[in-house]
């Protein structure tokens, strides 16, 4: 029955963490654009990332079923988030780096982030861990069903 309720729900779910992955995006970049002395903030993104930020959809019944089969021992919340996150991160790499080396075969990727010492061919950057850490807690949260 868990399960119907997932699904149930995925599709909405879908579009929070799709919806909150671009305006993510757009305030992300707007910073890059005050580092370059560009008052205007112009953020930018691209319509191929809707999808992709809309997977995180899929994070919460992944950390359920993980916490499912780790036996979820009573851990502190604390814990509990430090585990989440990582594993949200590793997850969110996973995802970046297989879409866009799908997009990039396509000639089609909107990111290249070869000119990064911290690239991994192009695809991720190992030094936005903490914000691929905190985004799978934001989507964790944005996904997270409430009590009426």
């Amino acid at each position: 029955m868990e399960y119907l309720n997932v699904l149930k729900e995925l599709p909405g779910n879908f579009m929070k963490c799709g919806i909150a992955g671009w305006c993510l995006e757009v305030m992300f970049t707007s910073v890059e654009s005050v580092l370059a002395r560009d008052w205007r903030l112009m953020g930018r993104t691209s319509l191929l990332m809707f999808p992709i930020y809309g997977c995180g959809a899929f994070l919460s019944p992944a950390l359920k079923l993980i916490d499912f089969w780790i036996g979820d021992q009573k851990v502190s919340l604390p814990e509990q988030l430090i585990r989440h996150g990582m594993i949200d991160m590793v997850l969110i790499f996973t995802a970046e780096y297989i879409s866009g080396a799908w997009l990039r075969a396509r000639g089609m990727c909107p990111w290249d982030y070869s000119a990064s010492r911290a690239s991994v061919n192009g695809l991720i950057r190992l030094d936005f861990a903490p914000l691929w850490f905190a985004t799978g807690l934001l989507f964790e949260q944005i996904t997270k069903k409430r009590s009426k």
